[in-house]
């Protein structure tokens, strides 16, 4: 049985994906460098929405003078999401570039402000709203509904930019607006949606309101702590690689913009393909559990990215991408739903800001710090090499050569497998060790080959990985 106005969330969550998927990371840096962006700017750009979220800390007080999340998420919304058409009109208000990348960066500083109102509000009313014991799977639901359409969106979108003459578009820049527009009325007419979910009353607050306070309080508390802690460095690691992912690919690949959206798609499908799978593995088992499957996946992702200028690196693009998508849906979902889970529900307002708080600061300072050495480590390398002389050959093999990108990759890596040791430390009811959750995707992986084929030959032969990855995870047996 479905929960009332759970139909509203999903149709919400599905024209947000739409503008996000329109106006997200490899557009809007593409039209940042269409306007002369440099480095520090594509970082700076990364870095102003996860900063600005740190306006939840004075949204606090508003949500809980008012008292009523949904007005205060909607009215907000409207203007973050206005925002977005005035971002499409860029190129008809100022043809000088300069002048129209000041005003990019300030609509999106904008928008983003407008936005952390809107998350703050937000994440207090669907504590209440949504049952703990089903928030994976209506979340996976949302997610997965709202991944199919953009993914398809991507491909039309990808389409499009290829063929935009056919449109009797004018440039490229001008194509890139139309797409703008597209996610602006995507996100205006989400509203209708979102206006209609329905809002349970708030717990009355017994003492006076004190920010101070309230702020402080979810860091006294030592199991929500030990989560701040491992999202505050899993979301530094993240920025400070996935904002430049892009701009490694057009400028250091070399990869047209259409491939670009192409490898986006093919994260996409792989999200859509695992979200349904980890929601109910989030309310079978933990988040936590989750989380402890996926980010390790993550992190090797990410320091994948070193050996993709080294030969083969469409198809090492390819796994990359596919694995990534994977293991962010996961993410995704246990990291949304492990903060709402355990933020005590009378005080979930203020432990939600708290966690917002720390993870903006991280996720802010990440991208930031990348744009201002990324010129620094443009001009250095790391070369580890094993030299074999002998009287008729010279053979050098480089098992490190690190460069430029490289050392962005490597220390978002390190920083990664750091969080991951915070992880252990969260303590979530009924996680389970990771090991149960694997044995439950190769049994899945088996079950499907098994409807799959027929033939028991070919059966056992697709299986051999599989029964490879369990002999491989599973405890070896110490004699006594």
């Amino acid at each position: 049985m479905k929960h009332p106005g759970e139909n509203y969330l999903i149709a919400d969550g599905i024209a947000s994906w739409i503008m996000a998927t329109l106006t997200g990371n490899p557009f809007l840096v593409t039209i940042a460098l269409y306007y002369g962006a440099s480095n520090f700017v594509i970082g700076l750009l990364a870095a102003i929405p996860p900063a600005l979220q740190l306006l939840q800390i004075p949204s606090i007080y508003l949500v809980e003078y008012y008292r009523r999340r949904r007005p205060i998420c909607v009215s907000s919304s409207v203007i973050a999401r206005t925002l977005v058409l005035f971002i499409a009109i860029l190129p008809w208000l100022f043809h000088d570039r300069h002048t129209a990348l000041i005003f990019l960066v300030l609509a999106i500083a904008v928008q983003s402000a407008f936005g952390a109102i809107s998350v703050c509000s937000w994440n207090s009313w669907m504590r209440d709203f949504l049952p703990q014991d089903k928030m994976g799977s209506i979340y996976s639901r949302r997610l997965s509904w709202a991944f199919l359409i953009s993914t398809i969106l991507n491909i039309s979108t990808g389409f499009f930019l290829d063929h935009f003459e056919k449109f009797h578009i004018r440039s490229e820049i001008h194509a890139y607006s139309v797409i703008y527009f597209v996610g602006f009325l995507a996100g205006i007419s989400g509203l209708f949606f979102l206006s209609r979910i329905p809002e349970p009353p708030m717990v009355e607050q017994k003492l006076p309101l004190h920010l101070t306070k309230i702020i402080l309080e979810p860091f006294k508390q030592p199991n929500f702590r030990n989560l701040i802690i491992f999202l505050g460095a899993w979301n530094f690691a993240v920025f400070l690689a996935a904002p430049f992912f892009t701009v490694y690919m057009l400028k250091m690949l070399g990869l047209s913009m259409s491939a670009v959206i192409g490898f986006t798609v093919i994260s996409q499908i792989a999200n859509f393909a695992s979200f349904r799978l980890w929601g109910s593995f989030c309310d079978r088992f933990s988040n936590k559990t989750v989380l402890s499957v996926n980010g390790p996946l993550f992190i090797f992702c990410i320091f994948a990215w070193t050996f993709t200028r080294h030969g083969f690196t469409i198809p090492l693009l390819i796994v990359i991408h596919s694995l990534m998508g994977i293991a962010t849906a996961g993410i995704t979902l246990s990291t949304q739903n492990i903060a709402l889970k355990l933020a005590p529900r009378e005080k979930a307002t203020g432990y939600l800001a708290a966690n917002s708080m720390i993870t903006s600061l991280a996720s802010g300072l990440a991208p930031l710090l990348g744009g201002l050495f990324a010129d620094f480590f443009s001009k250095r390398q790391l070369v580890w090499s094993v030299k074999w002389t002998s009287p008729d050959e010279n053979v050098v093999l480089r098992i490190l050569d690190f460069s430029s990108w490289d050392f962005f990759f490597f220390i978002a890596f390190a920083i990664g497998l750091y969080s991951l040791h915070r992880l252990a430390y969260v303590q979530e009811s009924g996680e389970v060790k990771e090991k149960i959750v694997l044995d439950e995707i190769l049994f899945l992986a088996r079950r499907e080959m098994r409807n799959i084929s027929s033939v028991g030959g070919l059966r056992n032969m697709s299986q051999l990985p599989l029964n490879f990855v369990r002999y491989v995870t599973k405890p070896k047996r110490t004699k006594k």
